[in-house]
């Protein structure tokens, strides 16, 4: 059974948590490659990641998006305290913020399986699982990555969870976003991952109560680790954000 270290860095901005799971997969990849150069010497494989956090308000763009997708110009980015990045994971344009749990696994699929596809659709069924806890039912929309409510109907589905990665040398990196208790008006100001015609919602907004962002945060881990067949471990490391 694989060990992944588990870390919930807490409110972080979005370019310092960008550049520090660029960081942990280039550890992955460079022990790999030395691995795989001088078998050998080959030791203990690095340990895999998860990251939680949540962001101050932010618009990202993943590298298939367009740039129109984003309603806001500069100004009234910084009116509404936003700042917005083009970044290098697949799919369009989402929003992170306060309220959203945002999880970023850093993960050698060469230890688990060479399928992106089958890796997605874990992620997924992680969050499928949690909302069951909370009596939603909840399922995919076939070709459109997420997590969906009222998905087998196209004029009421509404996304709780999306989904952008990146894969390098099978190590990824970004991941998912799960609206919990996030302000759904930031949405307003994009084309949600590039989809005109369906809505955005939160489990906040379906059950008409504030979550314990904690309590869906274990379940969350749990389902996570029953699914890819893993261990999470606490990451005792400290991290220095503050240069």
């Amino acid at each position: 059974m694989e060990t992944v270290l588990f870390k919930d860095l807490g409110l972080v901005d979005y370019k310092q948590a960008w550049d520090y799971q660029e960081q942990l997969l280039a550890q992955i990849v460079a022990a790999k490659m030395e691995a795989r150069n001088q078998p050998e010497a080959h030791s203990t494989n690095p340990k895999h990641h998860l990251l939680f956090c949540e962001h101050p308000h932010v618009y990202t763009l993943g590298k298939s998006g367009k740039e129109d997708h984003l309603l806001l110009d500069e100004q009234q980015l910084g009116e509404n305290q936003a700042v917005f990045y083009r970044i290098n994971r697949g799919g369009d344009i989402t929003y992170h913020g306060p309220g959203q749990i945002v999880g970023y696994p850093i993960l050698d699929l060469d230890r688990f399986f060479n399928d992106i596809h089958r890796y997605l659709r874990y992620l997924e069924e992680a969050v499928i699982r949690t909302l069951a806890e909370y009596g939603i039912v909840a399922s995919r929309i076939e070709k459109l990555t997420g997590v969906w409510i009222d998905a087998e109907d196209p004029a009421k589905a509404r996304k709780i969870c999306a989904f952008g990665v990146r894969c390098s040398r099978w190590v990824t990196m970004h991941g998912f976003a799960f609206n919990v208790n996030v302000d759904l008006d930031y949405f307003n100001h994009i084309i949600p991952c590039g989809i005109p015609d369906k809505a955005v919602t939160s489990l906040s907004r379906e059950l008409g109560r504030t979550l314990d962002m904690e309590e869906v945060k274990g379940r969350l881990k749990r389902h996570l680790e029953g699914i890819f067949e893993c261990r999470l471990e606490n990451d005792p490391s400290t991290i220095n954000f503050s240069s």
